[in-house]
């Protein structure tokens, strides 16, 4: 078998800027130009996927960079078909890196009759040949277990407090408080908060039905704050919004937001742009629409230096979860936060 001298990234459709920007980090580590691999990905006039290497894989270390975000299904048979020409290709492994995992908010049966389609999509990806995923901040951590391969998830909690200790600075800090939107984020708004020494309070919500909130109570006294709202997907920006209402209400200073993964569908920059929110801060696990690029309160922080170095640690063999730390973090994001 020929010595495998570098990892080969491969791209489909739904995020290239970030493949591009993840393969510019890993050809600065490595010190030699490290490209995408040369392949077509096209539609039939009935919108059947067809993939094309052009490139000899026999025995090679392949990442395939494809987030499942809208349109998710298209994104989805994406990775399964270039996965499926990789392995008859005869690549000797392929990791997935899903940065937003789509289908992920279907990971149980609420009620009757309902599908478990996280589950679903997993054993498909599993079928499909790949041998390892890496993905970040799955929105339930059981995800995982419905996998018989290896899972990665990465954080971008470290990211963020990286930036929130940026942007707060001094004296700035003693009033920041992190808020979790609803009581099922509490352990990923405790866990920002720790990293930046804040207090933490809960907005508890409870729907009617969903994409409707009924009521909005504010648990912890939010009173002279400056509250960091933080939650893994934004997608209609209705809870989101109505939350930072709420704490204005209840005297906070003013409301910032840190969502890992800007769905951002439908009315989302509309009512961001209107919104009491300062700035809803973001990561390019989905691509941005020209819209959420040019909305004036939402900003974007780059994930392709931690992807970088996590694929880089899969390929040498090293470990991936010291990537939550900020010491082992930090270098990688240097000069990449600032104004």
């Amino acid at each position: 078998m020929p010595t495998i001298l570098e990892p080969k990234l491969i791209t489909g459709t739904s995020n290239i800027p970030l493949a591009t920007a993840i393969t510019r980090r890993m050809s600065m580590h490595r010190g030699k130009p490290i490209g995408l691999v040369d392949a077509r990905v096209e539609r039939f006039n009935d919108q059947e996927i067809f993939v094309e290497v052009y490139e000899n894989v026999r025995g090679e270390d392949m990442f395939i960079i494809q987030p499942t975000s809208n349109p998710a299904n298209d994104n989805l048979m994406e990775l399964l078909i270039m996965a499926d020409a990789l392995r008859r290709s005869s690549a000797a492994r392929i990791t997935a890196i899903i940065p937003y995992f789509g289908y992920a908010r279907q990971d149980r049966r609420t009620k009757a009759r309902t599908p478990i389609t996280s589950k679903l999509v997993a054993n498909m990806i599993v079928e499909s040949g790949i041998e390892r995923v890496l993905t970040m901040d799955l929105h339930a951590a059981q995800i995982q277990g419905f996998f018989d391969i290896p899972v990665d998830n990465l954080y971008a909690s470290p990211i963020f407090a990286l930036d929130i200790l940026h942007h707060f600075k001094g004296e700035d800090m003693k009033d920041v408080m992190v808020i979790s939107p609803d009581v099922g984020g509490v352990a990923r708004a405790r866990e920002l908060a720790k990293r930046i020494n804040a207090p933490l309070a809960i907005v508890d919500k409870r729907r009617e039905k969903p994409g409707e909130i009924a009521e909005m109570t504010v648990i912890g006294n939010v009173s002279g704050k400056k509250c960091i709202i933080v939650d893994d997907i934004c997608d209609t920006a209705g809870t989101l919004c109505k939350a930072a209402e709420v704490l204005m209400e209840h005297g906070a200073t003013e409301v910032h937001s840190y969502i890992t993964h800007g769905v951002l569908s439908g009315p989302a920059v509309e009512r961001i742009t209107n919104s009491v929110m300062k700035s809803l801060v973001i990561t390019d696990s989905i691509e941005p629409t020209e819209p959420v690029a040019a909305a004036k309160n939402i900003r974007i922080v780059p994930t392709a230096p931690m992807f970088a170095q996590a694929i880089l640690n899969i390929w040498n063999g090293t470990s991936v979860s010291s990537l939550f730390e900020t010491e082992t973090l930090e270098p990688a994001y240097e000069g990449l936060f600032h104004g």
